[in-house]
């Protein structure tokens, strides 16, 4: 609240009385106090973004035969690095050739193109039911059982992401979004192996480990 205090100066009747005006602020205080209050108890608070991932399994007792066999044909394996740098392979590692080894970025004629190329019919049939779904409407859940169907499918890329120490945290979330964006269901984090770093050592020497190679030791490190 204001208030106004007036002080008399004495004087003669032809001077004018000066007036010194203090303002409260204790009431707005309280305001706030409440309207802090208020939208704590009616504000939602946004909610972390999760993302499910297929992690490898540490049960020993799982024997050879009952684990998933992939073809050589639909394996991808990707090695994050260091730099924003991104190397791949397909199928089994080849270490007498280093060009077996290929790198590529996040752009999206990059990672992007390599994994929409080697998933095309999949992507194309996910684009196709997408438009079905806008046009016939749907639920979510119809949409999302038959996505599932669409993608398990025997000739689906299976994707391997391995990242270096060197690697950044915002890698592995660039090449975990393009799973998601190239409808890539099949996909797990794995650790990096000392054939894998072979690999990286030999493609930055052009080749050069080739003829030092120990075949049996990198075979039973991977």
């Amino acid at each position: 609240m204001a208030e106004v205090q007036q002080k008399d100066n004495g004087g003669g009747k032809g001077k004018q009385k000066k007036m010194t005006i203090r303002v409260d602020f204790t009431p707005m205080v309280d305001m706030n106090m409440l309207l802090i209050t208020f939208f704590m108890l009616c504000t939602s608070l946004s909610k972390p973004q999760t993302m499910e991932i297929s992690m490898p399994s540490n049960d020993k007792s799982i024997t050879e035969e009952d684990q998933t066999k992939v073809k050589a044909s639909r394996a991808i394996t990707l090695i994050l690095g260091g730099d924003d740098r991104v190397f791949y392979y397909t199928g089994e590692p080849n270490y007498e050739d280093y060009t077996s080894l290929k790198e590529t970025t996040y752009e999206a004629d990059g990672l992007r193109a390599m994994l929409m190329g080697r998933n095309a019919d999949i992507v194309a049939k996910i684009k196709a039911l997408k438009a079905e779904k806008l046009e016939k409407k749907f639920s979510d859940e119809e949409y999302n059982e038959r996505a599932m169907k669409i993608k398990d499918v025997n000739t689906a890329p299976v994707v391997m992401i391995k990242a270096t120490d060197d690697a950044t945290y915002e890698n592995l979330v660039d090449a975990l979004d393009e799973m998601q964006i190239c409808s890539i269901s099949k996909y797990a984090i794995v650790d990096i192996t000392e054939g894998d770093e072979f690999l990286l050592d030999n493609l930055e020497q052009k080749g050069k480990l080739t003829e030092n190679i120990d075949r049996d030791q990198i075979k039973e490190t991977n």
